[in-house]
C-alpha cells in the first residue's frame, strides 16, 4: 500500500510539474488582449458605424497621430503630475489620520462623521465645489485627495484592528517605548495593509483625476483631450485618449508593483 502511495504521490508530483511547465501567466494574458480586441473589433462591424463605436485598427492609428503631435505627451506629463501630488498628499495624511484613529478612541470618534462624509459625497458634487475654491489647475489634485484620504485610513485603521491585543499587553507590561513599539509592532503590522492598498488607490486617482480634467478641462490634459473629442465627434480620438489613459494607469501600477515588491525583498533580507 505505502509503494503504491508513493507511484501516485510521484504521478501527481510529475503530472503537477507538467501543467506548471506548461502554464505561461505571459501568454494568457496576450490571449486575453487578443480576446478582447476581437470582441472589439466583432462589435465594432456589427455596429456598423465609427461614430458610435471604431474599430482597434482606426483607434491605433489615431493614436499614432495622437503621439506624434506632442499634445498628448503635454497632457499626459501634466495629468501624470496631478495624480502624483494626488498620491503624495493623501496618502501620507490618511495614513497619520488612520493611525490617529486606530490607536485612540476619542480621535477615532472625532473623526469618524470626517471620513464617512467625503465617503458619501458623490465625486462630481466634489469637482464642482474645489472648483469653485481652487480653480482650474487645482482641482484635480484637491478631488484625488478627498477619494484617497479615507481609503488609506481605513486600511491602516484596519491593520491596526487586526494586532493581536495579547501582544500589545506584553509590550505594555514591559513598558517598551513608543519608539519601539511603532518600529517592532505598529509599522509592521500596518505596512501589509498600506501596501495592499496602494495600487487601488493609484488606480483610483487616476479615474478621479482624469474625471475632474473632463469635468473642468484645465489647459493640458488628458480629459481635456477627451471633452474636446467628444465634442467635435471625433470618436475614433475619444477612444485615443481612453486608451492613451488606461495605458499610463497600467504602466505606473506596474512600476508602484516593482517598486513594492523590492521594498518587500529588502525587508526579508534583513
Amino acid at each position: 500500500m505505502t509503494d503504491n502511495k508513493e507511484k501516485d504521490a510521484g504521478r501527481g508530483n510529475r503530472f503537477t510539474g507538467c501543467r506548471d511547465s506548461g502554464f505561461s501567466p505571459a501568454h494568457w494574458t496576450a490571449g486575453g488582449i487578443l480576446l478582447l480586441l476581437l470582441f472589439w473589433e466583432f462589435a465594432s462591424l456589427l455596429r456598423g458605424s465609427e461614430l458610435l463605436l471604431p474599430g482597434p485598427l482606426p483607434v491605433l492609428r489615431r493614436f499614432i497621430r495622437l503621439i506624434g503631435s506632442g499634445r498628448f505627451l503635454l497632457s499626459l506629463a501634466e495629468s501624470g503630475l496631478r495624480v502624483f501630488w494626488g498620491m503624495a498628499i493623501s496618502v501620507p495624511l490618511g495614513i497619520m489620520a488612520g493611525a490617529a484613529a486606530g490607536l485612540n478612541r476619542r480621535a477615532g470618534s472625532l473623526l469618524r462623521p470626517l471620513f464617512q462624509v467625503i465617503s458619501a459625497t458623490p465625486v462630481m458634487s466634489v469637482i464642482l465645489i474645489a472648483f469653485l475654491w481652487f480653480g482650474q489647475e487645482r482641482t484635480p489634485v484637491f478631488t484625488a485627495f478627498l477619494m484617497i484620504f479615507p481609503v488609506t485610513a481605513a486600511a491602516v485603521i484596519a491593520g491596526l484592528s487586526s494586532l493581536d491585543p495579547k501582544l500589545k499587553e506584553l509590550f505594555a507590561v514591559y513598558r517598551i517605548s513608543r519608539k519601539e513599539r511603532f518600529w517592532s509592532l505598529y509599522l509592521p503590522g500596518i505596512a501589509p495593509f498600506i501596501l495592499g492598498s496602494l495600487r487601488g488607490c493609484l488606480s483610483l486617482c487616476w479615474k478621479v483625476v482624469v474625471a475632474a480634467e473632463v469635468l473642468i478641462q484645465p489647459r493640458r490634459a488628458l480629459g481635456t483631450g477627451m471633452q474636446a473629442a467628444k465634442a467635435q465627434l471625433e470618436t475614433a480620438e475619444l477612444f485615443a485618449w481612453t486608451a492613451g489613459t488606461v495605458i499610463a494607469a497600467a504602466l505606473s501600477q506596474a512600476l508602484l508593483g516593482l517598486l513594492l515588491n523590492r521594498l518587500q525583498r529588502r525587508r526579508r533580507n534583513r
